[in-house]
């Protein structure tokens, strides 16, 4: 059983026999069907079941020379609305079976992200005109979570509203420089991380570390693409599994400037979510990569 199957309203669905039914359900009345050869030369297919507007579940398998269809793996599947990255992303392949991992350098999050890939079909499509390496493309980026809490915002007036902007900016300017080699940008950062861990260790003599950090995007566990997170909610869907009734909250966040969706079962979040709060979680990272036509 995938873990993140609860994250999408499946959180009662623990017998292997009602997994193989839907599975098979899926197989037959697909809302979505893509086919492209996979790295052997097979007919490799993604089915996928929409189980509401945003989320549902893929199942990836081969078909035979008899058109008999076997499959691979499945996994839930939670798509994001908007654009969330434009820097260029590697692909690599998965050991164990035709799933693949998108690899990007966000400078924003100072971080390298890995992410589970989405349209398999598509960049096997398309492989043999960008390789591995997909440029000029953006992804949309959307993440499963299993729990989280909602965290209150710090306040702040208009003009360290201003200033922290203009300090993202001056920080994201130096990121991309350093990653081109510039010798007084990486020293620039040095200092910069020197100053920021002067100030966090006064302060937190004195106040909650969430008082001081605003968000947070770090690797989480010893998988790839998972992550800890802390950011602010811009936007707020309730939406319900159309098959197991249960209610799912859909988030847009902003964690260091990286602007994604997630998905939560409502049992699992702890607090009430209102756009402006902070969610604070561990998150399984998906994109969907954006091809030009």
């Amino acid at each position: 059983m995938h873990r993140f199957l609860r994250a999408i309203g499946f959180s009662e669905f623990k017998d292997k026999k009602q997994l193989d039914k839907i599975i098979k359900d899926i197989i037959k009345h697909p809302d979505v069907e893509k086919l492209a050869l996979d790295s052997d030369g097979n007919e490799f297919s993604e089915i996928t079941y929409m189980y509401s507007e945003y989320f549902g579940i893929t199942v990836c398998g081969l078909y035979d020379e008899d058109n008999n269809f076997s499959i691979d793996h499945y996994y839930p599947v939670f798509i994001g609305q908007e654009a969330s990255t434009d820097e260029q992303v590697e692909i690599e392949r998965h050991v164990g079976d035709e799933s693949y991992a998108g690899v990007c350098d966000e400078m924003r999050l100072g971080v390298t992200l890995i992410f589970y890939l989405q349209n398999v079909v598509d960049y096997l499509n398309r492989k043999k005109i960008c390789g591995t390496s997909c440029q000029n493309v953006t992804t949309t980026l959307s993440a499963l979570s299993l729990g989280g809490k909602i965290i209150f915002p710090i306040g702040k007036n208009e003009e360290q509203i201003r200033n922290t902007e203009k300090n993202r900016r001056n920080h994201n300017y130096l990121m991309a420089a350093a990653r081109d080699g510039d010798e007084e940008a990486i020293e620039s950062l040095t200092l910069e991380d020197i100053d920021l861990y002067s100030m966090i260790s006064k302060r937190v003599e004195n106040e909650d570390v969430f008082s001081i950090v605003e968000s947070y995007f770090m690797p989480y566990g010893i998988e790839s693409d998972q992550y800890s997170i802390m950011g602010q909610i811009l936007d707020l869907k309730t939406i319900s599994n159309n098959v197991s009734k249960e209610n799912i909250f859909i988030m847009r966040v902003n964690s260091n400037d990286l602007v994604f969706d997630i998905c939560i079962n409502e049992k699992d979040l702890f607090g009430v979510p209102e756009v402006g709060r902070r969610f604070k979680g561990n998150i399984w990272m998906q994109g969907k990569i954006n091809f030009l036509e």
